[in-house]
């Protein structure tokens, strides 16, 4: 009898348990058939340094029990560990606590999900794991795990670091303008050079000039341009005549004493082509050069006179007008019209710049010996990154500690090196001399973000101007910002992989093939790399393989690259892609 009753009251918590859980038991039963899970995008992808996930269930009518509760905690799990993600609550109707998303057990239901988590690299190989803990009541119960996507596509990761640093503009020039001014004075109605106007400070000065340039090194008179006037007053025909007359007269003068100076055949002859050499312009009546002396003369009635000038166009009206002022016109006629009957000559020549091999010479065997602008200049004369550092170096050591564009120079050199070290020491020399040259914002940005700080190398960037190497650079930052709208804009009509990559993340994989075909970099593994990836996001096998085995050809790095790039996830079963990976 006792065992009788023992039987019977474990019969009844059996039933107890059995009722307790049954909820439960029913949907571990039926999950897989009657639960679905999408994942999107799936394999998973990292952008900015971040893989999101976003996840959706769907539960089948008649399915998920009313007093059951479910925990869903997406983790990834990799090789040497796991991340949680945030956990997201399901819950049936008839749940009286939590605050889940409620799934009516006739009609089923569904949920969405999303959460992210920072980038590491061991989740390039990875899978999104739903760990599922079911509850009612008191009583809990573990789901199977279920994987519900592999992870992790890094295309963006690709990105060249490849950014452009910005030298100052040296300001060297091949030749140098230079201008001498000779006047020459005539007396009332003549033409002739008179011998005191040639032994005057004008003429003999002019003299002087020549002879001292006819002998100097890479010094070229280019020409002269003569200007001859006549004063306003006198009759207009007569006053044409003079004017030519004076321009003649000293075209004629200057061509003879540089025909006499001359000492050989090969010395330059100023003047010696006169047709070609001078360029002769008259004005037979000064008016206008009537006006500007009398504005700066003090003359008593030069007011009444200028307003003449105003009232009557005309020039025959004017010389009537101001001849009326008798007292005055005297006065004018010694002090104003004599300075009006003269021929301006201006001299046209050119100062030579040392030759560029001249240049690169001394920048290697006697750096001292430039000029600031001409050693700055002497750094781009060579392509060697090596030999450009040594001689901004030395444009450094001889006039850095006022021009900011040498210890720049330094920099941009080490930045090409991959010297950061002692780049960020010459460009913060740089910064102290002139904190607001684009070249300088440009180059600090690079150090900044090759130690990992994005933020602040786009404000150094915004600092810098709008140049296609501070465009660039921005755009390396874009991309790795998972910003590729902006990066396309930044890069703008480049052409170049960074560029091609940038489309390629923005959905525009046929604009990246034509970037990428027309950039200097075409030819590059990588390149081709690109174009295989191009191939797959289009679903097309034969452009896949294709490049890929042509990238493999040129670097066989990239075979186990492709082996394990998730961009190639639905070609794993393609014979032509297998046989290329192994």
């Amino acid at each position: 009898m006792k065992n009788q009753i023992q039987n019977v009251v474990l019969s009844l918590l059996a039933v107890v348990a059995l009722s307790s859980c049954a909820g439960l038991g029913s949907m571990m039963k039926k999950y897989d058939k009657m639960v679905k899970y999408e994942v999107k995008p799936s394999p998973l992808e990292m952008h900015g340094d971040t893989v999101v996930a976003n996840v959706s269930g769907t539960y089948s009518p008649k399915y998920f029990a009313k007093k059951v509760s479910l925990t869903i905690t997406p983790v990834l799990k990799y090789n040497g560990g796991e991340k949680a993600l945030k956990p997201v609550e399901v819950q049936g109707e008839k749940v009286k606590v939590g605050s889940g998303k409620v799934v009516v057990f006739k009609e089923g239901g569904s949920f969405s999900y999303n959460d992210k988590t920072a980038y590491i690299p061991e989740m390039k190989n990875c899978e999104l794991v739903l760990k599922i803990q079911g509850k009612k009541g008191s009583k809990t119960k573990d789901f199977p795990a279920k994987k519900i996507a592999d992870g992790t596509i890094i295309t963006p990761l690709l990105v060249k670091n490849d950014e452009k640093p910005l030298v100052a503009d040296h300001n060297f020039k091949k030749s140098y303008p230079v201008s001498h001014t000779t006047e020459v004075f005539f007396l009332v109605n003549t033409a002739d050079v008179r011998s005191s106007e040639v032994k005057g400070a004008s003429m003999s000065g002019t003299q002087k000039f020549i002879e001292e340039k006819r002998v100097t090194k890479r010094f070229v008179f280019k020409g002269a341009s003569i200007s001859a006037y006549a004063s306003p007053d006198g009759e207009l025909t007569i006053n044409e005549d003079l004017a030519a007359n004076r321009a003649k007269n000293t075209v004629k003068y200057y061509s003879s004493i540089a025909k006499s100076k001359a000492k050989d055949k090969n010395q330059m002859l100023v003047g010696g082509e006169v047709e070609t050499f001078y360029a002769t312009a008259t004005t037979a009546e000064d008016w206008d050069g009537f006006k500007t002396m009398m504005q700066a003369s003090e003359i008593k009635d030069k007011e009444l006179i200028l307003r003449v000038l105003e009232m009557y166009p005309d020039g025959v009206k004017r010389e009537a007008e101001i001849k009326n002022l008798s007292a005055t016109y005297k006065e004018v006629s010694e002090i104003i019209l004599p300075k009006l009957r003269r021929s301006v000559t201006t001299w046209n020549c050119e100062q030579l710049s040392r030759p560029d091999d001249e240049i690169s010479k001394l920048a290697g065997t006697y750096p001292d010996s430039l000029a600031n602008d001409e050693i700055l200049y002497a750094a781009t004369l060579t392509t060697d990154i090596n030999t450009k550092l040594n001689i901004y170096k030395n444009a450094d050591r001889l006039y850095g500690t006022t021009d900011w564009r040498c210890s720049n120079g330094v920099g941009f050199a080490n930045i090409l090196l991959n010297k950061t070290s002692d780049a960020q020491t010459s460009m913060d020399k740089a910064k102290g001399l002139n904190a607001g040259a684009p070249e300088v914002n440009n180059n600090l940005g690079i150090l900044v973000r090759w130690s990992g700080d994005r933020k602040s190398a786009m404000d150094f960037y915004n600092k810098a101007g709008s140049s296609a190497e501070v465009g660039h650079n921005k755009g390396i930052v874009n991309i790795r910002d998972g910003k590729y709208t902006d990066a396309n804009t930044n890069f703008g009509s480049e052409n170049s992989f960074n560029a091609a990559l940038a489309k390629v993340l923005a959905g525009n994989g046929d604009g990246a093939l034509t970037v990428i075909d027309a950039s200097p970099e075409k030819e590059d593994a990588l390149s081709y790399y690109l174009k295989a990836v191009i191939g797959a996001r289009k679903g097309d096998a034969s452009m896949l393989n294709n490049n890929l085995k042509i990238a493999i050809g040129k670097d066989a790095s990239f075979k186990t690259k492709a082996k394990e790039d998730l961009e190639f996830f639905k070609f794993r079963d393609n014979a032509d892609f297998k046989a290329q990976v192994g």
